[in-house]
């Protein structure tokens, strides 16, 4: 009989000790987030700059947001090479990628995003939205009428400082 009151105080006390370090563990243990390379094209036409429309897809933080076109660089792959698949891919047009505007590190709930920005130019304007809702040509003064993701927001007071 005693061993029987033993075990099961015993029994109740691992498994308060299991409930608070597991409580410890997820309060003060951080786990390590996903870091992700993108790269974006920023496509001027005159006084206006291409701004696309994300998916309704994926995350509420980013879903259905305004981004400047691009998308993750693969492993053995240049910023410029990612850029012009990605365009590729996502809107079948074939971009020039010039220079590196600005850079931003951004850290989302579930991943961090490092996000580069370049300047590039297209031979002409014809593009298919492969990825996308919508695109819109806006002058930089029109910016802040789109809800766009928090990364994308941060690049474009790091490029227009």
């Amino acid at each position: 009989m005693k061993w029987k009151v033993f075990s099961t105080i015993f029994l109740q006390k691992i498994l308060e000790y299991w409930f608070i370090y597991s409580i410890f563990v997820a309060k003060y243990c951080v786990m390590e987030k996903k870091q992700i390379n993108v790269v974006c094209a920023v496509i001027r036409k005159g006084y206006r700059y291409l701004c696309t429309q994300r998916l309704r897809k994926g995350p509420d933080y980013t879903a259905e947001r305004w981004e400047f076109p691009g998308g993750k660089v693969k492993p053995n792959e240049s910023d410029h090479e990612a850029l012009r698949r990605e365009i590729k891919e996502e809107m079948d047009w074939d971009i020039y990628v010039g220079g590196q505007l600005g850079s931003i590190t951004y850290e989302y709930p579930d991943f961090i995003i490092t996000l580069t920005a370049y300047d590039c130019t297209a031979r002409n304007y014809d593009f298919k939205l492969l990825a996308h809702i919508d695109a819109k040509w806006l002058k930089r003064a029109e910016f802040d009428s789109l809800e766009w993701t928090a990364a994308d927001k941060e690049l474009i007071k790091e490029v227009w400082k």
